[in-house]
């Protein structure tokens, strides 16, 4: 009898456990677009202030896709996490078990209270399907099939709450030929067809060229579909200094009308690992974005949560933060 009460406590705390983490899961509200504001169930806005991962696939090779992973980007202050997914990387794994380490990623971070972005992690011209680098390479229909995978499989999933569509849209001056806005336009209100007919409840982010710098395009011929945002990724040497006004005239005037999210900020030092055009640079930066989203009501997400791809926010698998990873931890934790 006593060997049997010992198994049935055991049980009811795994129960308990299980219920405990059910109810973390639901207590995200959806994210849904009212004006330029991204705004919770209750009406009230919300900025998201976050991390991007590197691709999980690489994680999960390394072995430190996990909770203890997540459990740093959630003590660093993060309520928002974005999943970069490499085309290459997609192709390698397969769709199922890419899906699977989604799947675990997903519910890492809802039950941490982080929304997520699922990311099609491609440098280039789709129109084209000309692009960066091999690890970049993909097609239309590919990334067509890809986003009515993740509509289907994650609709209804308050945690997913933003599909980007394209990462960094560029004809590389002219090496990857050319694609006009109104061109890019269509495309991406074909992937949003796509992904709304197939169930998907998260928002669609667009993103335009210049490495997804530049939103002068919607100004004149936005997005024909509701319930969007814009993407910027106003790296330091982008713009020379001053930055705000630059920053105004070449993405931020569209808040005006539309939620807008950075979904990749960060800098590092000209000497630091990695460092590279047009990421170099130092805390003055760091004031300056997060100032200017902070009195425009801007979401961000600061690249990269790994101590190879840069620039860096922390030096080793034991989270040591690196120069900015110094910065943005304490950014976000005092923005909580």
């Amino acid at each position: 009898m006593k060997s049997l009460s010992w198994l049935s406590l055991v049980f009811a705390a795994l129960v308990i456990i299980c219920r405990v983490s059910v109810d973390a899961q639901k207590t995200l509200s959806k994210i849904s677009v009212s004006g330029n504001q991204f705004v919770k169930e209750d009406g009230s806005k919300f900025i998201f202030r976050g991390l991007n991962t590197s691709d999980p696939e690489r994680l999960s090779a390394l072995g430190h896709w996990n909770e203890a992973y997540f459990d740093q980007m959630k003590k660093w202050g993060a309520n928002i996490v974005r999943f970069p997914v490499h085309p290459s990387a997609w192709r390698k794994l397969g769709k199922q078990k890419y899906m699977q380490l989604l799947d675990k990623g997903i519910k890492w971070a809802s039950v941490r209270e982080m929304y997520v972005i699922i990311d099609w992690h491609s440098i280039g011209n789709l129109k084209n399907e000309m692009f960066q680098a091999d690890n970049y390479e993909t097609t239309k229909k590919e990334t067509f099939e890809f986003w009515r995978a993740i509509a289907m499989k994650y609709k209804g999933d308050n945690t997913v709450a933003f599909y980007e569509l394209f990462n960094e849209p560029t004809v590389y001056n002219g090496q990857l030929g050319t694609c006009s806005w109104d061109e890019w336009k269509v495309i991406n209100e074909e992937m949003i067809t796509i992904i709304r007919a197939n169930g998907g409840s998260g928002i669609p982010l667009v993103a335009g060229f210049n490495w997804a710098y530049d939103l002068v395009g919607p100004a004149t011929n936005p997005i024909n579909a509701e319930g969007i945002g814009y993407v910027s990724h106003p790296y330091p040497m982008k713009r020379e200094k001053p930055w705000e006004e630059k920053w105004t005239q070449d993405w931020g005037f569209l808040k005006n009308k539309y939620p807008v999210i950075l979904t990749e900020i960060g800098f590092c030092g000209p000497e630091d690992p990695g460092a590279h055009i047009p990421v170099i640079s130092d805390e003055s930066y760091g004031d300056a974005i997060t100032t200017y989203c902070d009195k425009n009501d801007i979401s961000w997400v600061v690249w990269v949560f790994d101590p190879e791809w840069a620039p860096a926010l922390f030096r080793d698998w034991k989270f040591t933060p690196t120069r900015q990873g110094i910065y943005f931890k304490k950014a976000l934790n005092d923005r909580k």
